[in-house]
């Protein structure tokens, strides 16, 4: 039997929106019949507070249903549920249930929350939505997210997309160098917003694959996924094709590794943008501005995402790292102190493990270089 939600929330405005608690003309306004200024009663929201740094808003916001199964409906019938497949600036692409997609503004109220990431909408959330036509609908409620893949952007959260299964994580052998510091931050991303992480090698077809093998078997060791691929000749296409279908899968890379070109050769007819990699520096051009929810004709989506030059980890600390890390895990309950970071203390079972090779040099030093720059961004905002 469905059971309801509660329909309202408090929720504190944003720094911008805290003026005076109380005006003294707002019964006259009532009387008056002020139309701009009483919309939030129209909409059935409430101003309320008790100084200026305690002003809360209730919002009633449609009432929200969930079965057994987690499945969410409202009881309004005018309400339409979506999924968000784009953003752009003030406006959203929603794909309704119907089939349809609709133009979207947000509602004002979800605009003033009180939010540390940049947008309060983003590709992949579900939604419930007005629509007077397909050019003109307004999001009203936003169901809880899952399997968010966030970054730190100027300070705050960047979530790049929302109810996520998998992460892949792309790199390309050649045109442009593999990075493994920065796979190893999707990897850490992954497990701390719990996606299922897999590692994808593009371009095989431009190298050698033998010298990838012992990186390759070290990431399979820690029981990643790792698959070698080449948009341009097919190597494995028709094996992510399949491990896609069904899934919520966002990719994330540098730019010029071939997300967009794996795509158009996963689904052939996507006409995605792709371009070359520059001679000079090796680095790839943007093609894909904005995040795109692309839903795949044998069932699931893909999140074709911006290419990402820095990575920059969103809400995990120094202390944390090594729990996130599965081969340093095991061996982080044996250290002498119990808030040992494993660089340069005595007693280190971490250290001692790379000594006798149970932990991956490479891996190590990856990690080492990780917290010194975490705790250098620490030490700036204490």
């Amino acid at each position: 039997m469905a059971k309801k939600k509660r329909g309202k929330q408090r929720t504190d405005f944003r720094k911008k929106y805290q003026g005076r608690v109380r005006q003294g003309d707002v019964t006259r306004t009532f009387q008056q019949g002020d139309v701009e200024k009483l919309a939030d009663v129209v909409h059935g929201e409430r101003v309320s507070g008790k100084g200026e740094l305690t002003r809360k808003r209730t919002v009633n916001n449609p009432t929200i249903e969930q079965d057994e199964d987690g499945v969410t409906s409202s009881p309004d019938q005018s309400l339409i549920k979506g999924r968000v497949i784009s953003v752009h600036g003030l406006r959203s692409k929603v794909l309704g249930e119907d089939g349809v997609f609709y133009e979207c503004a947000i509602r004002q109220v979800l605009k003033s929350l009180s939010i540390e990431q940049r947008g309060v909408i983003v590709a992949g959330d579900r939604v419930f939505f007005r629509a007077e036509s397909p050019s003109d609908g307004m999001i009203e409620s936003i169901d809880p997210r899952s399997g968010v893949i966030s970054r730190t952007s100027r300070g705050r959260q960047h979530v790049i997309a929302a109810n996520v299964d998998y992460l892949l994580i792309i790199t390309s052998a050649a045109q442009p160098g593999l990075k493994p510091a920065l796979i190893d931050r999707f990897l850490l991303t992954a497990e701390h917003c719990g996606v299922e992480p897999v590692i994808v090698i593009n371009k095989l077809d431009l190298i050698d694959p033998v010298p990838l093998q012992p990186m390759v078997g070290v990431f399979s060791s820690m029981g990643y996924r790792v698959l070698v691929t080449s948009a341009e000749d097919g190597t494995n296409v028709g094996y992510l094709r399949a491990l896609l279908a069904g899934k919520q899968t966002a990719l994330a890379g540098q730019s010029g590794v071939g997300k967009s070109s794996l795509l158009n050769a996963i689904e052939p007819g996507l006409g995605l943008a792709v371009s070359a990699v520059s001679q000079d520096n090796e680095k790839g051009r943007h093609t894909t501005t904005a995040t795109t929810l692309i839903p795949l004709e044998g069932g699931g989506a893909v999140f074709d995402t911006p290419g990402i030059r820095q990575f920059q980890l969103w809400d995990i600390g120094s202390s944390e790292v090594s729990a996130l890390m599965p081969d340093l895990r095991p061996y982080v309950s044996g250290c002498r102190y119990p808030n040992c970071l494993h660089l340069s203390e005595d007693g280190c079972a971490v250290k001692d493990a790379v000594a006798d090779s149970r932990i991956d040099a490479r891996r190590y030093d990856s990690y080492c270089h990780l917290i010194e720059e975490l705790l250098g961004e620490e030490a700036t905002f204490r």
